[in-house]
């Protein structure tokens, strides 16, 4: 057994107002710099919906995540070491502009200098960010929102295409939903095993996936094998970035800008604790809708004294062992089951988990005239409604509905419960019992995703420098595949990832892990060889 800690984030999609606060504030924070202008590491997406960029979930297209092989192994769907040699100065598998958006701005220079006596009104027309001309704004980031145009666009959402008719048709009557995405910062990252030159690396110390700066050459192979498509490629330095989970604030105990300004609280910040060594078997279990189960047995208790016997003698810090006992991540994830992972079938064992959104269901029940907080109303819909069942199944748990019906049930089971407590009468202990929990389990997780306050959502233990060094020294860590004689880009190890603060013999701080990432903000308007234009044609 090999015990690691993994900072995760679960998302009460239930709550998601579609505000896009989380959006703006990275942007702000992350991504407000030439050559990024096209980039969202976080984004809020409707559903049904084509997804940023455009049907990122199509991989028989973009061949991102991982394939299982006939010999039980996997390998990065879009090709091992010759394929990515083959293809290194031109990756057929790479979205263009086009499936981004071309980012623009507007001439207001014509409303400042327009004469106060023209007889016409001025216009500020939409100008191309890249080459500065004048264009038309065909698409965005935020295109599909609150199902715009959804019988134009919204209809060649891939998952709606696996279903069957008669949902296709309904779909918009029946529901609608926000799903905020960020960086997955997943157990077995295909983008550290795809990329060439070792530039991007799994920190030992909580699992954050980042990007050397200095390493990177630009192959954007990161890009094509991330599912997600949540790697980015900046025109004006030729570096990939990603979302790095706002690292310079978690190592201080702080969470993460999206967490912070999230309008309706529906982010949770925790540490998990893992089994590394399980973590190739997970990724490889035969039946896609197993890999939801396979997953959740990497996962480690940390009430049980053994687990953390071994954390401690793994070198993993006591307030750290703490942490992951507090976390709301591992009681939302295991002891609730309520949080699923995204697309689990692209084998990547993602750390980002959603609690699936009732307010679907609940709407369609107030439509028919019943009760919407009934337990037995809702219940039951639940189980006779296959819409959106079947498109939430698609989403989190590789087309097996009984996972999200099981999460589902437990938050009408809330719901239902704790109308009867707040309203004072005696709660019906039937109602938990019928999901599994008792009155107990009820009111806790109601707690957590109601009501609980900062401590309770974001439970951050502060960095030990010593992690980093104790880890790199004994098993430095890139991808659960770059072993000895696995398929990893990187051979053994991680490649050339930036050096830990102990190693370095520099002082942690916020101001120093920013230049690691960012690299020298005085150089991104001058990168050699690099012009404005280049992001015009494939990234």
């Amino acid at each position: 057994m090999r015990i690691m800690a993994q900072m995760g984030m679960v998302m009460n999609l239930d709550k998601c107002i579609g505000c896009h606060t989380c959006s703006v504030t990275c942007k702000q924070a992350w991504t407000n710099r030439n050559g990024l202008e096209y980039v969202w590491f976080n984004n809020v997406e409707t559903r049904p919906g084509l997804g940023y960029p455009r049907s990122y979930e199509d991989q028989e297209r973009w061949k991102g995540g991982w394939v299982r092989l006939p010999n039980g192994r996997i390998r990065p769907r879009a090709g091992g070491r010759l394929r990515k040699l083959a293809t290194i100065f031109h990756n057929p598998d790479l979205p263009t502009i086009a499936d981004y958006y071309e980012p623009w701005t507007y001439d207001y220079d014509m409303l400042l200098r327009a004469p106060a006596d023209s007889p016409h009104v001025p216009v500020a027309r939409p100008r191309s960010l890249i080459t500065g001309d004048e264009m038309k704004i065909s698409w965005s980031a935020n295109w599909d929102d609150d199902l715009a145009g959804s019988q134009e666009i919204a209809v060649n959402d891939p998952i709606l295409a696996k279903m069957n008719e008669q949902v296709r048709l309904e779909y918009e009557k029946t529901f609608m939903f926000y799903l905020p995405r960020i960086c997955e910062h997943c157990l077995n990252p295909s983008c550290v095993a795809s990329c060439p030159s070792g530039a991007m690396y799994k920190r030992v110390e909580d699992g954050i996936v980042l990007v050397d700066q200095d390493q990177c050459r630009g192959w954007r192979m990161c890009i094509s094998g991330c599912p997600y498509k949540k790697v980015y490629f900046n025109h004006r330095t030729g570096k990939a970035e990603k979302c790095t989970l706002c690292y310079p604030r978690l190592e201080e105990g702080l969470p993460t800008v999206c967490s912070e300004t999230c309008v309706g609280r529906l982010r949770y910040l925790g540490i998990v604790l893992y089994d590394a060594d399980l973590v190739t078997e997970a990724a490889s279990v035969a039946d896609e809708k197993e890999l939801l189960a396979a997953q959740r047995r990497c996962f480690l208790d940390p009430r049980d004294p053994a687990v953390q016997t071994a954390a401690a003698a793994a070198g993993i810090p006591h307030d750290w062992i703490e942490a992951a006992q507090r976390s709301p991540v591992w009681r939302l994830i295991h002891d609730y089951e309520v949080a699923l992972p995204l697309h689990p079938e692209f084998r990547t064992l993602p750390m980002v988990w959603y609690v699936p959104p009732l307010s679907p269901i609940v709407d369609e029940v107030s439509r028919t005239g019943n009760d919407a907080e009934d337990h037995q109303v809702l219940l039951t819909a639940l189980s006779t409604m296959r819409i959106p069942l079947e498109y939430m199944a698609e989403l989190f748990t590789a087309g097996d509905t009984r996972p999200v019906e099981l999460a589902l049930r437990r938050m009408a089971a809330m719901r239902s419960y704790m109308r009867d407590v707040n309203l004072g009468v005696e709660p019906q202990e039937e109602i938990a019992a019928a999901v599994g929990m008792s009155g107990q389990d009820i009111e806790d997780m109601y707690r957590l995703l109601a009501i609980a306050d900062y401590d309770e959502r974001y439970v951050i233990p502060t960095t030990h420098g010593e992690i980093g060094r104790a880890m790199a020294e004994v098993d430095p860590m890139g991808c659960s595949l770059d072993e000895p004689g696995g398929i990893g880009m990187n051979g053994p190890g991680i490649g050339g990832r930036a050096p830990t603060h102990a190693e370095s013999g520099e002082t942690p701080g916020v101001a120093h892990r920013v230049r690691l990432t960012l690299s020298r903000r005085d150089d991104l308007d001058g990168y050699p060889g690099q012009q404005p234009g280049l992001a015009g044609g494939v990234l």
